[in-house]
This record gives structure tokens, C-alpha cells and sequence, in this order.
């Protein structure tokens, strides 16, 4: 392998994730997994044909080029939606494909409907409303404008959905804020209703929405995270298993990922590790360097506070995260040897490194650290 470290994917992981969520929303509302920012690090051409395998035919991306990137991973058709940017000379690749994608402002909705007539096709679009977020979608003031467009524009745009976005349903402190936004949408969607225009699909909830608002399961839910195995927020999890008997978390983490020991060093007692003068050894001891820094998805801020697993015990970052590798203290660890496999993020025997740890020791989100890991560290499907 010509790379400096790997990502695995786990097969049986996603299936036991998509079955709970399918069971959470039940057979009536259809799931879209959301494989924006690289399927959340996991990457859409891995990730997608995997989640074809385990029932899934809809997915939603932020752009057009991630639709293209879907477009291409494929075994077999599903309906792709676009969420956000696709500029103009795009609309006609995704009109051409059938790809569906929301609509936020007025003239971008006229411009769809001018390639769908030039095309002879019909634009398959979801109308975004503005119920509280404040950054996309169309609001009591500018609605009317959209309903006299969809009237113009009929014979080449098809109304596919009504749509909204939450504004941060993971936290509990934004409580009076979504249900404020819940009914924001009802009255903007019985606005549109009365004026003639009822849609196939309504659509609203991310996944700490499904889990903690159910009542906005609608026809559709935009599950990310979750189908990966992560929960949005502890505040999550915890109103989850509050209203659960379980005692056992239901997701499983579908990501490994795993590096080799490059080098072993050994450095006496007082010595300075790497760059400047942050760690000083306190004994003599014997260092593994690693081939993966910051430049490879491994924050810099983790330097010091890091851990990663070596034949099953976890140890410590020691000094600077460089660009391209970092020390880690192998002093206490038997039969250390060049080449011995490295968990930055998973599990190796007994121990795991999970994300959540990760984003404890460096102020990251788990979406942040997991769609920071660059495209091009290889991405290998395991059961």
C-alpha cells in the first residue's frame, strides 16, 4: 500500500445502523443518507455503493459535484438530491440526470425552469423555506413571489418537496427555537397549500430531529451522523436512552482508522520531543513514530493530549503533531517492533479510540475531526 495510513469501513456496522434507524421512523417515511463533506470523512464512493447494499436509494450532498462523484459510485440508480450549491451550468447536468435539488431564492428558480424548457425535461425540484434558521430558503416575505413563479413555470418544473432545516435540534437549549420553526414551516407550507401548490413530500428532519422530535419524521428524514454510528450530541443520546430501557448503545462506529509504527527511537531523561520545547522526557525512554500528522486529518491540537492503540494498550502523543508524523510513548508496551499496526480512531482488543475523545482533547465536533480526514487516505470496505 503507497499510503501512510488506512480507513476501514465496516459493512455489518452500517446495516445494524440503517435497521435502527428504520425502525426508529418506521416503513411510512422514506430515508435519505446524507453523504455530504465525503460521507462525513468516509468517503461517498466507498460509502454510498456500501449503503446501496443495505437498502438505501436516496441520498442527499451539499453540491454538484458530489452528486457527480454519487452519480458515477453507483451499482444501480437512486435518486440523488442536492441540497445546496450547484451553480448554473451545472443545472443542466442535473436536470439531464434526473437529480433533484432544492431551490432557495427566486432566480434560481427561474433559471431552472429556463434549462428544463431548453432540455424539454422537467427541473425535479425542493422548495426551501426559511422558518428560522436565517440562511437559506424562502420566507413569509418572499413566498408569494416563489408561488407565482411555480405558477409561470409549470409546465417546467415539477414540485417534488417542501423542505426545512432545524436549527441546531441536537442541543436542547434551541428547544422554543425549533418548535418556534415547526410551526414557522406549517404555516409557510398551508400558505403554498392555499395557493395551489401541494407537494409530493415534506421533509425536515436531520438525524437529532428524528431522534428527539419525531414529530418531524414527516415523509422524509436527512440522516447523516448517525448512520455512521455517532450520535449528533451527548444530549442526544442521553433523551434517547431516557426514553429507552437499554443499556447498551445501539450504533456502531463503522470507522477504523489504522497507521504502522514508521521508526522506534530511544531518547534519554531530559531530553525535548520534536519541535520546540513542549514535552521533556521525564525517564529515559523509547518513542514510535508514526507516519500521520495534521496533514493527514491528525489536529495538531491534539499534540500532548492525544492517544492511539499499540498491540491493545492505549498511549500517549508526546510533544508537537507534526505535518506528516507524531511521537507516541511506546516505553511501557512489550515487543513493540517497526511496523506494528497503529489505531488512531476504532478499536484494537479491548481498548477503542473513538471520536467523541477526539473531540474532548481538541474542542472538535465529531463532524468537524471525521469530515477534516482527507479524500485521499484509502478507504477499504470490511464485514
Amino acid at each position: 500500500m503507497f499510503h501512510s495510513s488506512y480507513i476501514e469501513i465496516s459493512r455489518t456496522a452500517l446495516q445494524n445502523n440503517i435497521n435502527f434507524i428504520r425502525n426508529e421512523i418506521g416503513p411510512q417515511v422514506r430515508l435519505s443518507s446524507v453523504v455530504k463533506g465525503n460521507a462525513y470523512g468516509h468517503g461517498i464512493e466507498q460509502f454510498a455503493s456500501l449503503a446501496q447494499e443495505c437498502g438505501v436509494d436516496h441520498f442527499s450532498v451539499f453540491s454538484a459535484d458530489e452528486a457527480l462523484r454519487l452519480h458515477q459510485s453507483l451499482p444501480r440508480p437512486a435518486t440523488t438530491l442536492i441540497m445546496g450549491y450547484i451553480d448554473d451550468p451545472e443545472l443542466e447536468w442535473a436536470i439531464q440526470n434526473d437529480i433533484e435539488f432544492f431551490i432557495f431564492e427566486p432566480d434560481r428558480l427561474t433559471k431552472a425552469a429556463e434549462v428544463a424548457r431548453k432540455l424539454g425535461k422537467k427541473a425535479k425540484i425542493h422548495l426551501e423555506l426559511e422558518t428560522g434558521m436565517n440562511r437559506t430558503g424562502f420566507d413569509k416575505a418572499t413566498l408569494a413571489q416563489a408561488s407565482k413563479l411555480l405558477d409561470d413555470k409549470k409546465e417546467d418544473v415539477e414540485l417534488i418537496a417542501i423542505c426545512t432545516h432545524f436549527a441546531g435540534a441536537e442541543s436542547f437549549q434551541n428547544h422554543e427555537r425549533i418548535l418556534t420553526q415547526q410551526q414557522n414551516f406549517q404555516d409557510l407550507l398551508k400558505q403554498l397549500i392555499n395557493s395551489g401548490h401541494t407537494p409530493n413530500q415534506l421533509h425536515s428532519a436531520c438525524s437529532a430531529a428524528m431522534i428527539s422530535y419525531p414529530e418531524t419524521h414527516m415523509d422524509m428524514v436527512r440522516i447523516g451522523i448517525m448512520q455512521y454510528g455517532f450520535w449528533p450530541s451527548p444530549e442526544t443520546y442521553s433523551h434517547y436512552f431516557s426514553q429507552h430501557s437499554l443499556k447498551k448503545d445501539p450504533l456502531r462506529r463503522l470507522i477504523n482508522w489504522k497507521s504502522r509504527i514508521m521508526s522506534l527511537k530511544s531518547i534519554s531523561k531530559g531530553e525535548y520531543v520534536g519541535y520546540g520545547s513542549s514535552y521533556q522526557t521525564p525517564r529515559d525512554m523509547t518513542l514510535a513514530i508514526i507516519p500521520v500528522g495534521y496533514g493527514w486529518g491528525y489536529s495538531r491540537s491534539l499534540s500532548n493530549q492525544g492517544k492511539v492503540l499499540i498491540k491493545g494498550v492505549r498511549t500517549a502523543v508526546v510533544g508537537i503533531v507534526n505535518m506528516n508524523v507524531m511521537m507516541v510513548d511506546v516505553t511501557d508496551i512489550p515487543g513493540v517492533q517497526k511496523d506494528d499496526e497503529v489505531v488512531l480512531l476504532g478499536s484494537q482488543g479491548d481498548e477503542s479510540i473513538t471520536v467523541a475523545s477526539f473531540a474532548e482533547l481538541s474542542t472538535q465536533l465529531n463532524y468537524e475531526l471525521l469530515t477534516r480526514l482527507p479524500s485521499n487516505i484509502p478507504r477499504l470496505v470490511i464485514d
